[in-house]
Order: C-alpha cells, then structure tokens, then sequence
C-alpha cells in the first residue's frame, strides 16, 4: 500500500469522499499486481453461462437459445451475488492482516475503508455485468429491451447488490477466517439462487417450494431482469426488488457498522 498518495485529512464530507476514492483506487490498483483476481471474476461468470446454456438449455427449454432467452438474467444475478461475497472475503482478509489497524493510524476518515472496498466492489459488479451481457449477446442472446432495458437491468442489480453488502460485510467482520466467509456465503446464496425462478419456472417445483420461491428476493430480482432484458416492463418484481434491497439496507447496515466499530475500537 503507497500510504504517502493518500490524501491528508482535512475535515468535512468532501475530504471523506476523497479518501474514499483513493481507497477504491487502491482495491482496483491491485488487480495490476494480481491478475488473477480478474481471471476470478471473468472466468466463472464465463464458465456458467457456457455450462448452463449449452449442457442443461436442451433439457429445460428444448433448445440452448430458448433457454439462453430465459435464464441470462437469472444467471447474471446469480454472478452478482457471488461476486458480492468477494467484498465479505476482502474485508476479512484485510482485518486479520491488520491493514485496517495501519489505516487507523493514518489521516483519514475512519469509515473510508470500508466504503472504499465497497465502492470498488460495484465497479467490479459492472465488470462481471457487462461479460455477462456481451457473452450472452455473442451466443445468440436477442435484447428485445435495448440499450434502456440493458441500462436498468446494470442499475438494479449494483442497488441490490449494494444492499447485499451490508449483509456481507458483517459476514466478513464476524467470520473468523476467509475459509468461513467463503462456506458460509456459498451456504447462503446456492440455496437462494436455486430455489428461485432464476433456472427455472418456479411453477415447476413442489408446492412447498412455490410458495417459497415467491417470497425470495432472488426471484424477485431475475424476474425484474428477465422481463427488463427481454422488454417486458412490469412493475411488481422491480418494486419487489426496491423493498428486498431497502429491508436488507435498514436490518444489516446497523448490524455491520456496529460490528465495523467494535472491530476498529
């Protein structure tokens, strides 16, 4: 870390944002040094897309296409939340390294840290995103919703995915190490992608499971996109996906700026 390119503290909200962006910058920078970073977050998004359309597509909608129609949104949200538990494995890393104690003890505002990580964190979600669409679109993907359609499906997702982050970054300040962040976050997110509309139609599972796919937020969103993508504008699944986001925000904020807190007293 250069700690000298960081800007002295000066006081307000304008030197917050400052530092803030500079440790944004920092979180993007390393990706330079560690390529492999980027292969991570370009090489499974890729992988499932592939594997989903092409090896399972003829099976669930009679043809790769068909299916492609149906699922890119769903697999494109599936990416976003795992791409979001990247901010979870970060943060925790950061802390048992002590890079938090070293940015204690420089001119800054306490939680440009963590909003720096987090900032970053969505740039990254706009790259996983933008693959995601532009593979889709190389294979056959027809966007009857446009550039408008594309452009609000980006919107949506980073506010959610920005709401989820809160989530995570309590998991990544209560777990003790990047190896339970990891199980924990893939415990969480593989049940609520799959137990979704996402896939599949969600009146093709158990009834139980129906009534369950309709109140999980994971449906909610890939509606949202699905219909967004294809240029179906309805308004139930987005308001739904505005609620889900807004109620994660107001439980798990408090919850992790507590913890932030406690973590840094």
């Amino acid at each position: 870390m250069t700690v000298h390119a960081l800007p002295a503290r000066q006081g307000g909200p304008i030197a917050g944002l400052r530092n803030c962006a500079w440790l944004a910058w920092r979180s993007l920078v390393q990706i330079k040094h560690n390529p492999m970073e980027l292969m991570d977050m370009s090489v499974q998004p890729v992988m499932f897309l592939l594997l989903f359309v092409f090896v399972f597509g003829g099976q669930m909608a009679g043809s790769p296409g068909e299916y492609l129609q149906y699922a890119l949104g769903g697999l494109i949200v599936q990416n976003s939340l795992f791409t979001a538990l990247n901010t979870a494995v970060g943060l925790n890393g950061d802390i048992r390294k002590g890079v938090f104690d070293r940015f204690r003890s420089l001119p800054i505002a306490r939680s440009a840290p963590l909003v720096g990580r987090i900032a970053a964190d969505l740039a990254k979600q706009v790259w996983a995103i933008a693959l995601m669409l532009v593979l889709g679109l190389a294979i056959g993907f027809d966007l009857k919703g446009g550039v408008g359609g594309a452009l609000a499906v980006f919107a949506l997702l980073l506010l959610f995915t920005l709401a989820m982050s809160w989530m995570t970054v309590l998991l990544g300040i209560v777990a003790g190490s990047e190896e339970k962040v990891q199980m924990l976050g893939f415990v969480l997110v593989m049940p609520l992608t799959f137990t979704s509309s996402a896939f599949v139609r969600a009146d093709t599972f158990p009834a139980p499971l129906q009534w369950w796919s309709r109140v999980n937020p994971v449906t909610a969103i890939a509606d949202a996109s699905r219909d967004l993508l294809n240029g179906h504008v309805h308004s139930g699944p987005i308001l739904t996906t505005l609620a889900w986001a807004a109620g994660i925000a107001v439980v798990f904020f408090p919850l992790a700026m507590r913890a932030y807190r406690s973590k840094l007293s």
